[in-house]
């Protein structure tokens, strides 16, 4: 089975935030990443709280994006970092997280994300997608070949839906970062 991957969007979401992570969460999903970017620190932290609480419910990995001092302040172990501030994130508080994701957009970000110590990274958009509507696609080649060039597991991102899934697996991913198919109320089961 192909490991699976929230990614949150509070605006995409239909109906109550909370009823559809518990909904994701209870779906059969590897983990969630919270990724509320609109959110200052202490919101975002408040949001958290129970984000994680839902996810040790249901046995899935909470992933906190972005706010390193919030994830720390929680005691969430596992964060998913843009590649600059990855980069510049002190040895201190790396060593903090069991599992550090780095986004990489090229084949020389996740290559260097490996290098600095992510565990895990995310490459894409992959395909087509609605958040990102002027930007071309980098698509399935361009996968395979961040998959073939690092030891890590590296997650698809961007248009990932029931149709294209298996591609992203073929091309070598190890599974892939979904956030519409979710948050906009798709029944996505995946038990």
């Amino acid at each position: 089975m192909t490991d699976m991957i929230c990614v949150t969007n509070r605006h995409l979401c239909e109906g109550d935030f909370f009823e559809r992570i518990e909904k994701i969460a209870s779906s059969g999903v590897t983990a969630m990443i919270l990724r509320e970017k609109d959110l200052n620190e202490r919101e975002y932290s408040d949001l958290a709280e129970k984000f994680t609480e839902i996810c040790e419910k249901y046995k899935v990995e909470a992933i906190l994006h972005t706010y390193v001092d919030a994830a720390i302040e929680i005691g969430v172990r596992s964060i998913h970092l843009p590649l600059p501030v990855f980069k510049d994130l002190s040895g201190e508080k790396k060593g903090f997280f069991r599992t550090t994701g780095v986004s990489c957009h090229s084949l020389e970000d996740a290559v260097m994300a490996e290098k600095l110590g992510a565990s895990y990274i995310t490459f894409g958009h992959v395909f087509v997608t609605e958040c990102k509507k002027r930007l071309e696609p980098r698509g399935l080649d361009a996968l395979k070949n961040v998959c073939k060039a690092v030891k890590i597991p590296v997650y698809a991102i961007g248009g990932i839906n029931k149709e294209n899934i298996d591609s992203v697996t073929e091309a070598g991913a190890a599974g892939a970062c979904i956030m519409s198919g979710f948050m906009k109320g798709d029944n996505w089961s995946w038990k």
